[in-house]
């Protein structure tokens, strides 16, 4: 009888032998001299810390400093997430992250119709500054690094506003403060978002917070261009590259029209990467990025700081490769795909919890999840070596090809006006939508393989080892409850006098800065969705993007 092994190496056996990678690369047998020849190693590789930087942004890589090690945070109400955040810390993360929940991404207020059911469901429900002091209570903004994963820019306005604020109120001033916001509202319109992010207003809103952050955040990094979600649409490793950097390079583009040099706010642009399944695709595709990006801000944008050339980045492993199915199979593929994270060169890594495609992640899953980035970097040995598979003749040869391709890619993207009109005309709806039909198909016919889905499938488990996180159901009634309470009991003088003034300097144009007045309506107690709000109402926009709640100060 035989045995699904034999199932499987019969099925190799009979395929074309024209092996290719996850993304469809094509592959040889194996590897020689002849498969590095014509590449210039100092022009087309370099050593570490040295342009094109394809070989890793430091020349001692984690001998000089390890990867920060994270785990996303948020979940029920925001003293919840608090202690969450602070069992990393005890645990060994070397940096926060915390996501938002729906309504907050959507630019609501937790009270809205539309937000029943979703409120502290999947992510940390953070409507007003007060929110936002709980969630940080008794953590020191001034020794810890924070990221905040959200990317719908005038929500990204109103939550690094909250975080100011409440650092302020620490004795914290914004230029002590180090940390990460993800502000990529370009890329999140196809990722849920698209009715909350009106393209002109978002871009305008992220360069808002690039400028501020540029002239009194030093520490801070300004936008974290965001090819992990799009990857997670189904799109394969070349296309991550070519559209992340195409994103990048619009947000370059209206950042310069500000009148900053690029090299102001260039060092301090991130990335935020997937690691997936295919080790040595992964490996390729982060190298292949890095060389691509110090060339575009080099030869194109005519940096000259080489902190601009940087390619700094952050890795997720990739969420989308995870199934409910057999769920500890999960942790094997989350230390696979963190391992290529680092060996592809990753200044900040979150691993995802076994556990994530059934519930959150509950604390003992979160809690193996940073095992397995101490074990990578305390135990295994592959931080001592900056770019250790450099000069490997089948990941140069891999490095190219991902490069090659993503190039392509760019260029057909450019041809059509660049990433803002690519978005404008659909494009990358249509390409991610072929991508994801692509892979449905392939994983529904066993092209592809995954275990305990089309192959090495059991009987359906009746429990998750280890339990799972389930939100409160009184959650949502207690935030509705705090909200409504604030509205009531705030300053209506101040917080009018504040909103006032944000609408006039919000009518003002695109030039006009508005993160100072943000900060000045959050600290009088202006919820999240009064600020955006009024902004999309001064840019000739409905006050509530789903069009069902009236302003309470100005007339729609």
């Amino acid at each position: 009888m035989a045995t699904e092994i034999d199932r499987l190496e019969e099925a190799y056996r009979e395929k074309p032998k024209k092996p290719t990678t996850w993304s469809g690369l094509p592959l040889k047998e194996f590897y020689g001299p002849q498969d590095a020849e014509g590449i210039d190693y100092q022009g087309e590789v370099g050593d570490p810390g040295e342009y094109p930087l394809t070989r890793g942004v430091h020349k001692d890589m984690y001998r000089g400093r390890y990867w920060t090690r994270r785990e996303v945070c948020g979940f029920g109400l925001p003293e919840e997430s608090n202690r969450r955040l602070r069992f990393h810390m005890a645990e060994g993360a070397s940096g926060l992250s915390v996501i938002f929940d729906l309504p907050v991404q959507m630019g609501l207020d937790a009270d809205h119709p539309k937000a029943k059911g979703e409120v502290g469901v999947q992510g940390a429900p953070i409507s007003t500054l007060r929110d936002m002091d709980a969630l940080l209570g008794d953590i020191p903004l001034d020794k810890i690094t924070m990221s905040f994963d959200e990317s719908v820019s005038l929500c990204c306005a109103v939550t690094l506003a909250q975080y100011i604020a409440v650092a302020q109120k620490q004795g914290v001033e914004p230029a002590r403060l180090r940390g990460t916001i993800q502000n990529d509202s370009l890329h999140i319109r196809y990722c849920g978002f698209s009715i909350s992010t009106p393209i002109d207003l978002s871009v305008k809103m992220s360069v808002d917070i690039i400028e501020y952050c540029t002239r009194y955040m030093p520490s801070w990094n300004t936008i974290n261009i965001n090819l992990y979600d799009l990857r997670e649409t189904g799109i394969n490793a070349p296309q991550e590259v070519a559209f992340g950097l195409s994103l990048a390079t619009a947000y370059v583009e209206e950042t310069l029209k500000r009148g900053l040099s690029v090299d102001q706010f260039a060092p301090r642009m991130a990335f935020y990467c997937s690691s997936h399944v295919d080790f040595f695709e992964e490996i390729a595709k982060l190298r292949a990025a890095r060389k691509l990006w110090a060339r575009i801000m080099k030869e194109r944008f005519g940096a000259e700081d080489p902190r601009s050339w940087r390619f700094r980045f952050g890795v997720h492993t990739a969420g989308c490769s995870l199934v409910p199915q057999q769920p500890l199979n999960n942790a094997i593929r989350v230390a696979y795909q963190a391992l290529a994270a680092v060996l592809g060169g990753a200044q900040s890594l979150h691993c995802c919890s076994y556990d994530e495609p059934i519930c959150l992640p509950t604390e003992n899953s979160n809690r193996l999840a940073l095992r397995t980035q101490q074990m990578l970097a305390f135990e295994t040995g592959v931080a001592n070596v900056a770019d250790p598979l450099g000069g490997s003749y089948y990941v140069e040869s891999l490095t190219r090809q991902v490069e090659e391709e993503a190039e392509r890619i760019m260029e057909e993207i450019d041809g059509m006006g660049g990433a803002i009109a690519a978005s404008n005309n659909g494009w990358f709806d249509r390409e991610i939508d072929k991508a994801a039909l692509k892979y449905q198909q392939e994983v529904e016919s066993g092209e592809k393989a995954v275990v305990g889905v089309n192959t090495f499938v059991q009987p359906p488990e009746t429990e998750t080892p280890g339990g799972v996180l389930r939100i409160a159901p009184d959650t949502e009634e207690e935030m509705v409850r705090r909200l409504r309470e604030l509205k009531q009991t705030r300053d209506q003088a101040g917080l009018r006098k504040s909103i006032e003034e944000l609408r006039r300097h919000a009518e003002i144009g695109e030039k006009e800065n508005l993160i100072p007045f943000v900060i000045d309506a959050v600290k009088a107690d202006a919820t999240i969705a009064e600020v955006i709000g009024t902004i999309r109402q001064a840019n000739g926009l409905s006050y509530d993007p789903l069009g069902m709640v009236q302003s309470p100060f100005f007339k729609d």
